[in-house]
Parts: structure tokens; C-alpha cells; sequence
């Protein structure tokens, strides 16, 4: 076993963001004499992409705002892709959730001068539901969670990265999760009872992302070589507003939030013309994918600013106002040299959530025995587009669900044997790139970025994604010729920068095939060539399954279990939207 360790946990927990944490809290709570292990590839509550939520939190609780009107806003949003069972659960445990956060975590939202939380205007919902703390609510989050369970008995295996699920020899249930110690070098493998995957997205495979670049989606890419089924991989959401600020900064690509458009800033072209009424009714407070869409068209008619992309500006609303109510956004952009408050800022469609992920059942039980997943990693629950704000209430929510879930779960398991084919594949999969040669890999990744960008990204044709996966597969067989230095394997950045790129070249391939099995247009996936949404009625979400090498992706029907298209869960008489029109 190349002197692999084994390490043996009741409850383990891939991913310190907000559902990992909360999914250990839950467990704690479920299971008070289990031991809960959780193994992060970074630090606890310094790493992951929950930290850096900006915007807020989707709750309910606003003045005549209802569960149903935020479950139709979410379906309506995911154009009818959700799994609808997933979505009712997000939506109502969410008020559950935010109560938590306060009153036993220890979160500050902020509120009214009545004391009530305040919720602020994000796009694609009839109500003001969004619960904030600022523009820096992840910051407030995380912190919170993390001295909780910091304060309790959980193992911590931090700077352990996670590269291959070990099932049983049956391949029915999971045994355990093989690591690199990424402070020696040294694999490991963890047994448990339960494992909660938790990995997080970090769609980093484009050119403009704003995940940080150690995400690398390495959750979906273990679970594609387990032959677990993954839902709607082509769903990739493209925040419309990441800061364009030149070649020659990494704050490229980070996130300028939603709220700015809510607030009522505008999205101006190169030549200064507001555009966005162009596109869509509902302007600047149009879903992501279209305001990432309009943008893009934009331009591709040559209508943009001096680095590529469009203008967003808020001094019309008064600097001052902009200032307080943005203060996060307002400091960042100075620290790059921009004045949001009271001039114009760059920015361009960037990769920013990930809707597809692993095929769980609402209570996050996968088809492994063992297994759960949570948080980005898994899919169902925003369909083909993701409300802004149902993010962090998704991870936080599941996350819940699952410690409670594994905390009843495994008084009837025990620990399983690993299947030892398997553990050596994956041991052999890690080392390979100690074998080769070394050569530089940022040539490659760029390659990959670009090929992502401009064959993959917010608009698509069958040509271009033919394109894109043939460049893909090009770039995977030069990675397999590059090699990394093995002399000293502790903290060997290098060697997981190729890991890392392994995991992107992986989840890039489903990505790009899912995108070619859709032969219309729904939410985040734009087809040029298939312009139009399909029959609503009809609505079918693509299932992607490795086996081996081979990638296959099928079609499954959508179940309507709650409400169907044409159809609406809103009380006879209540009015389409809370919002002031006009």
C-alpha cells in the first residue's frame, strides 16, 4: 500500500465552508459520543468560497414574503430544471437556518431601526429577501462557525487534500477517502462510517473566475471517477459584474455583488450607452444569465470598455450613500485604483457558481452507501440558473441536513474494507506526475482558460464545444507528458497545481459533453444554435457517468412533484411581485 496511513473516524467531513461546518455542528448534535473528523485543503475557516460570499442569504421573513413566493422565484429561476422536493427544503429550512445563525452561532446580520433583519433587493425575485451583514456576510458567517467548532471535539485534519473516494470491493458503499497530507507529502487514508463531501465548486477552469485558484472542483472530479451520476454539468453561472481590472492584477474576476444592481446602479457600454433595456424588461434586475449574456453581446459588437468589458456605475445614486451601504465594494475597488462610488468600474462576465454537482436525494444520500454530499458539491437545487443569496442558504441548510442525517445513520454502520484495486489506482494517479519530467504547467492552465472561455462560456454552438473538447483533450495529454519535481514533496505547490489542473481537465470534459446533449437554451446554458427553452412541460436534465475513460451523458424527465410549468403555489389572489414597478 506504498505506506499508506490509516486513519480511522466515525463521521468525516470533506470542506470547511458553510456546509462542512455546519454539517459537523449537526453531527455533533445528533451523534454527541461520535467521532467527527474534518479534513480540509487548507485552513479551517480561512479557505473555500462560503468566506467570500458577499451579498447575503435568500430567507423569507421580509414583510408579506412567504416560503412559496421564494420556492416559486427559485424554480421559476432554475427554468424549471430544480429538483423541486430540494428546492421546497432549501426554502423553508432556510428560516430555520438564519434563526440558527443568530441565536446559536452567534451571527449579526444587519437590520431595520424596528430591530428586523433587513433584506435587500437581489435580481430575478419578486421580494426584497436577501439578509446581509454589509457586503461581507461570508466573513461574518464563517467567522461565527468556525468558533463553534473550534470550541468543540471535532479532529481537525487541516492541509489534507482529498483525491480519490475508495468504495467497497462491491462498489456499493463507500470505505473511505484517500489524502495527501499536503505537510509531508505522506497518503492517507480515512475510514468512516458516514463521509460528507463538502468540497465546495471554484469553476477556475475559465479565463475570468472568482473562486481563488486552489479550488479547483476536486469533489465532482472524485466522484466522476467513482461512476457516481452527476446532474446538469453544463449549468455553469457566469456572475455578470467580476471586476475587469487589466492583465496585470489576480483581482480580475472578483465578484462586484448583485446588490449594486439591485441598489439601482447601471451597466453602461463602451461608448457610455446604458443597455441593459436592450435585453430585457427588467434591465440592471434581470437574472444573472441574461445580464451575462447582454454583456457578452456587447462585447462581441465591439461595444466595450479599454480592457474587453462593460461599465457599472453607482454615482448617481450619490457617492456618499454608495459609500456607506457598499463599503466592502467601495474599498476593494480603490485598492485597485477604481472609484465605484462616484465613477465607473470595468467589469465582465465571470465564472462564478457552479449549479450541477453529484445526483442526491433531498436528505443528501447519494446512490453509495456512506456517501453524502452537500454545498456546491451537490446538484438538484437551483436547476439551470442560481438566485443570488440561495447559495450560502443552500450550503448551510444541507450541510445541516446531513450531520443530522449521518448522526442517525451510522448507529446501524460500521467501518467498511477498502477496495484495494482501487486504493492502488488512485495512489498510482497521485504519484504519476513524480514520475515524468518536470515542466512548466501555467502554460497549460491558461490553455485550458482560454479554451473554457471562448469555446464553453456564456454563449455556445455545437461547432465551438466540438472545438472546445478536442483542445481539452489536447491539453489532458500534455499534462500526462509533464512531470513535477519529487524531491521534497512537503508543501510541493507544484505537485497539487497538477493535481489541480487534473481535477479542472476532468469536470471541463463533463462540462463541455453536457453542454452538447442539451439542444436548447435554459438558464445559464445559452445554445446560439438552439436558441429557444424547449417545451417547459418536457423539461429533461442531462446525467453525466465515467466509466473508465468513457463519458456518457443521458437525458432524465424533470419531476414536477410540487408544482408544474403554467402553475403556481402562490395563494388565488396574491400578487406576482412585492416589488415597486415602473
Amino acid at each position: 500500500m506504498h505506506g499508506v496511513e490509516t486513519h480511522d473516524t466515525d463521521i468525516l467531513i470533506i470542506g470547511s465552508g458553510g456546509a462542512g461546518l455546519f454539517g459537523a455542528l449537526h453531527a455533533l448534535q445528533a451523534a454527541p459520543e461520535a467521532k467527527v473528523t474534518l479534513a480540509v485543503k487548507g485552513l479551517i475557516g480561512k479557505c473555500g468560497c462560503t468566506r467570500m460570499v458577499q451579498g447575503g442569504y435568500n430567507v423569507s421573513t421580509g414583510p408579506g414574503d412567504t416560503v412559496e413566493r421564494h420556492f416559486m422565484d427559485t424554480i421559476r429561476g432554475g427554468k424549471w430544471l430544480p429538483h423541486q422536493d430540494m428546492a421546497w427544503r432549501l426554502c423553508e429550512e432556510a428560516v430555520t437556518r438564519i434563526h440558527e445563525l443568530e441565536n446559536e452561532i452567534g451571527c449579526f446580520f444587519d437590520r431595520n431601526p424596528d430591530g428586523t433583519l433587513h433584506h435587500k433587493a437581489f435580481a430575478g425575485q419578486t421580494a426584497d429577501r436577501t439578509v446581509h451583514k454589509g457586503d461581507l456576510t461570508g466573513i461574518e458567517i464563517i467567522n461565527r462557525l468556525m468558533e463553534q467548532v473550534l470550541a468543540r471535539p471535532v479532529e481537525r485534519l487541516q492541509e489534507h487534500r482529498a483525491i480519490g473516494l475508495v468504495p467497497t470491493a462491491d462498489g456499493a458503499a463507500l470505505a473511505g477517502v484517500l489524502f495527501i497530507d499536503m505537510r509531508t507529502g505522506a497518503l492517507r487514508l480515512v475510514r468512516a462510517k458516514a463521509t460528507l463531501m463538502a468540497t465546495g465548486g471554484g469553476p477556475t477552469m475559465y479565463r475570468y473566475h472568482t473562486p481563488s485558484g486552489d479550488k479547483t472542483m476536486d469533489g465532482l472530479a472524485m466522484a466522476l471517477r467513482a461512476g457516481l451520476a452527476l446532474r446538469d454539468m453544463e449549468m455553469v453561472q457566469f456572475h455578470p459584474t467580476g471586476l475587469l481590472a487589466g492583465p496585470d492584477t489576480r483581482m480580475t474576476g472578483t465578484v462586484l455583488e448583485e446588490g449594486l444592481r439591485g441598489a439601482g446602479g447601471q451597466l453602461l457600454n463602451g461608448a457610455g450607452n446604458r443597455f441593459m433595456f436592450d435585453y430585457d424588461a427588467k434591465g440592471e434586475r434581470a437574472t444573472r444569465d441574461v445580464v451575462s449574456r447582454a454583456i457578452y453581446a456587447e462585447m462581441r459588437k465591439q461595444n466595450a470598455s479599454p480592457n474587453g468589458g462593460v461599465y457599472i456605475s453607482m454615482g448617481h445614486l450619490g457617492p456618499e450613500n454608495v459609500a456607506r451601504k457598499f463599503k466592502g465594494m467601495v474599498r476593494r475597488c480603490a485598492d485597485c485604483g477604481f472609484d465605484l462610488a462616484g465613477g465607473r468600474v470595468e467589469v465582465v462576465p465571470t465564472a462564478h457558481y457552479f449549479m450541477g454537482g453529484v445526483v442526491v436525494e433531498p436528505d443528501t444520500r447519494t446512490a453509495m452507501e456512506g456517501l453524502y454530499v452537500a454545498g456546491e458539491d451537490a446538484g438538484g437545487a437551483h436547476g439551470a440558473n442560481r438566485l443570488g443569496g440561495n447559495g450560502v442558504a443552500n450550503s448551510t441548510v444541507f450541510g445541516g441536513i446531513a450531520g443530522d442525517r449521518m448522526g442517525a445513520d451510522i448507529a446501524s454502520m460500521g467501518l467498511r474494507e477498502p477496495d484495494p484495486e482501487v486504493l492502488e489506482r488512485e495512489i498510482a494517479r497521485a504519484i504519476f506526475p513524480l514520475s515524468r519530467k518536470p515542466a512548466p504547467l501555467q502554460p497549460l492552465r491558461r490553455a485550458l482558460q482560454d479554451a473554457m472561455w471562448d469555446e464553453v462560456g456564456v454563449m455556445r454552438t455545437e461547432a465551438g464545444l466540438t472545438r472546445g473538447l478536442a483542445r481539452i483533450g489536447e491539453i489532458g495529454a500534455e499534462l500526462r507528458e509533464t512531470g513535477v519535481d519529487p524531491s521534497n514533496l512537503a508543501f510541493n505547490l507544484t505537485w497539487h497545481d497538477w493535481l489541480n489542473l487534473a481535477s479542472l481537465i476532468d469536470v471541463s470534459k463533463a462540462i463541455a459533453e453536457a453542454a452538447l446533449a442539451r439542444e436548447n437554451s435554459r438558464g445559464a446554458h445559452f445554445r446560439e444554435d438552439f436558441p429557444e427553452e424547449g417545451d417547459l412541460g418536457g423539461s429533461y436534465f442531462t446525467v453525466a457517468r465515467q466509466s473508465g475513460d468513457a463519458l456518457e451523458v443521458t437525458r432524465e424527465p424533470v419531476a414536477f412533484t410540487i408544482v408544474r410549468p403554467g402553475e403556481t403555489v402562490l395563494p388565488e389572489g396574491e400578487p406576482e411581485t412585492l416589488l415597486e414597478t415602473g
